[in-house]
Protein backbone atom coordinates (compact mmCIF):
# COMPACT_ATOMS: atom_id res chain seq x y z
CA UNK A 1 0.00 0.00 0.00
CA UNK A 2 1.26 3.27 -1.30
CA UNK A 3 2.04 5.93 1.50
CA UNK A 4 -0.23 8.72 1.70
CA UNK A 5 1.26 12.88 1.22
CA UNK A 6 0.08 15.19 3.13
CA UNK A 7 -1.28 17.82 0.50
CA UNK A 8 -2.02 21.32 1.06
CA UNK A 9 -3.44 23.54 -1.88
CA UNK A 10 -3.83 27.60 -2.16
CA UNK A 11 -5.80 29.61 -4.75
CA UNK A 12 -4.04 32.79 -5.62
CA UNK A 13 -4.97 35.59 -8.15
CA UNK A 14 -2.36 36.49 -10.97
CA UNK A 15 -1.91 39.93 -12.73
CA UNK A 16 -0.59 39.64 -16.76
CA UNK A 17 3.01 40.40 -15.72
CA UNK A 18 2.95 37.08 -13.16
CA UNK A 19 2.74 39.32 -10.10
CA UNK A 20 1.19 37.43 -7.54
CA UNK A 21 -2.08 40.11 -6.07
CA UNK A 22 -3.79 37.47 -3.73
CA UNK A 23 -3.48 34.16 -1.63
CA UNK A 24 -5.81 32.19 -0.17
CA UNK A 25 -5.32 30.48 3.19
CA UNK A 26 -3.35 27.09 3.05
CA UNK A 27 -6.28 24.37 2.66
CA UNK A 28 -6.14 20.26 2.49
CA UNK A 29 -5.41 19.18 -0.53
CA UNK A 30 -8.63 17.83 -1.10
CA UNK A 31 -10.60 20.94 -0.79
CA UNK A 32 -12.17 21.81 -4.13
CA UNK A 33 -10.72 25.32 -5.93
CA UNK A 34 -14.37 26.92 -5.65
CA UNK A 35 -15.12 25.93 -2.15
CA UNK A 36 -11.84 27.76 -0.73
CA UNK A 37 -13.46 31.07 -3.09
CA UNK A 38 -16.81 30.76 -1.11
CA UNK A 39 -15.46 31.00 2.37
CA UNK A 40 -12.94 33.94 1.37
CA UNK A 41 -15.03 35.97 -1.21
CA UNK A 42 -13.30 38.48 -2.75
CA UNK A 43 -14.25 41.71 -4.36
CA UNK A 44 -13.22 43.07 -7.80
CA UNK A 45 -13.07 46.52 -8.98
CA UNK A 46 -15.71 47.44 -12.00
CA UNK A 47 -14.70 46.08 -15.55
CA UNK A 48 -12.17 43.31 -13.75
CA UNK A 49 -11.78 40.48 -16.32
CA UNK A 50 -11.16 37.52 -14.44
CA UNK A 51 -9.46 34.61 -16.31
CA UNK A 52 -10.04 31.34 -14.81
CA UNK A 53 -9.86 27.40 -14.99
CA UNK A 54 -12.81 25.09 -14.56
CA UNK A 55 -12.02 24.31 -11.53
CA UNK A 56 -14.36 27.28 -10.61
CA UNK A 57 -17.05 26.57 -12.36
CA UNK A 58 -20.12 28.51 -11.13
CA UNK A 59 -17.74 30.94 -9.12
CA UNK A 60 -19.24 34.56 -11.17
CA UNK A 61 -18.18 37.71 -9.05
CA UNK A 62 -20.10 40.74 -9.19
CA UNK A 63 -19.02 43.34 -11.71
CA UNK A 64 -16.81 41.00 -13.12
CA UNK A 65 -16.25 39.61 -17.17
CA UNK A 66 -15.65 35.59 -16.21
CA UNK A 67 -13.36 34.22 -18.73
CA UNK A 68 -13.38 30.18 -18.34
CA UNK A 69 -12.59 27.46 -21.12
CA UNK A 70 -15.85 25.68 -22.30
CA UNK A 71 -15.85 22.33 -21.70
CA UNK A 72 -16.65 19.84 -24.34
CA UNK A 73 -19.93 18.13 -24.29
CA UNK A 74 -20.40 14.68 -24.07
CA UNK A 75 -20.13 12.46 -27.43
CA UNK A 76 -20.04 15.93 -29.35
CA UNK A 77 -17.56 18.17 -30.50
CA UNK A 78 -16.34 21.74 -29.81
CA UNK A 79 -17.38 24.44 -32.73
CA UNK A 80 -14.48 25.96 -34.52
CA UNK A 81 -15.47 29.33 -32.55
CA UNK A 82 -15.57 27.55 -29.04
CA UNK A 83 -11.59 25.58 -29.81
CA UNK A 84 -10.10 29.20 -31.10
CA UNK A 85 -11.80 31.23 -27.90
CA UNK A 86 -10.63 28.53 -25.87
CA UNK A 87 -7.15 29.22 -27.53
CA UNK A 88 -7.39 32.76 -26.49
CA UNK A 89 -7.98 31.64 -22.52
CA UNK A 90 -5.19 29.22 -22.10
CA UNK A 91 -2.22 31.51 -23.98
CA UNK A 92 -3.22 33.96 -20.75
CA UNK A 93 -3.82 31.12 -17.99
CA UNK A 94 -0.43 30.40 -19.25
CA UNK A 95 1.26 32.67 -17.09
CA UNK A 96 -0.54 32.05 -14.22
CA UNK A 97 0.53 28.50 -14.68
CA UNK A 98 4.53 30.16 -15.34
CA UNK A 99 3.95 32.14 -11.57
CA UNK A 100 2.76 29.25 -9.96
CA UNK A 101 6.02 27.38 -11.51
CA UNK A 102 8.30 30.25 -10.60
CA UNK A 103 6.77 30.18 -6.47
CA UNK A 104 7.73 26.35 -6.60
CA UNK A 105 11.11 27.25 -7.41
CA UNK A 106 10.94 27.12 -3.39
CA UNK A 107 11.59 23.25 -2.77
CA UNK A 108 9.96 23.43 0.36
CA UNK A 109 6.57 24.41 -1.54
CA UNK A 110 6.42 21.26 -3.91
CA UNK A 111 7.64 18.59 -1.42
CA UNK A 112 6.17 16.78 1.14
CA UNK A 113 4.74 19.32 3.95
CA UNK A 114 5.15 17.24 7.16
CA UNK A 115 4.98 20.71 9.63
CA UNK A 116 2.02 20.79 11.17
CA UNK A 117 2.45 24.41 13.71
CA UNK A 118 -0.45 26.49 13.28
CA UNK A 119 -0.21 28.89 10.44
CA UNK A 120 3.33 27.76 9.55
CA UNK A 121 2.07 26.80 6.16
CA UNK A 122 -0.07 29.65 5.45
CA UNK A 123 3.94 31.49 6.27
CA UNK A 124 5.74 29.24 4.05
CA UNK A 125 3.45 29.87 0.67
CA UNK A 126 3.48 33.84 1.79
CA UNK A 127 6.86 33.66 1.88
CA UNK A 128 7.25 31.76 -1.32
CA UNK A 129 4.81 34.09 -3.36
CA UNK A 130 6.68 37.01 -1.66
CA UNK A 131 9.83 35.87 -3.12
CA UNK A 132 8.50 35.18 -6.90
CA UNK A 133 7.21 38.73 -6.66
CA UNK A 134 10.61 40.11 -5.81
CA UNK A 135 12.06 37.83 -8.92
CA UNK A 136 9.33 39.79 -11.07
CA UNK A 137 9.99 43.13 -10.00
CA UNK A 138 14.20 42.43 -9.98
CA UNK A 139 13.95 41.49 -13.66
CA UNK A 140 11.65 44.35 -14.36
CA UNK A 141 14.23 46.59 -12.90
CA UNK A 142 16.96 44.91 -14.93
CA UNK A 143 15.26 45.07 -18.31
CA UNK A 144 15.24 48.98 -18.33
CA UNK A 145 18.78 49.08 -17.01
Amino acid sequence: MAKKTHNVKNDLLCSADKRILWLSKTYDGSTHDKKILDEQPLSFPLGTTLWQDTGFLGHKPENVTVKMPTKKPKSKSLTDSQKEENRKISSFRILVEHAIGSVKKCRIVKERFRCRKFGFDDLVMLIACGLHNFRISISLIVKHI
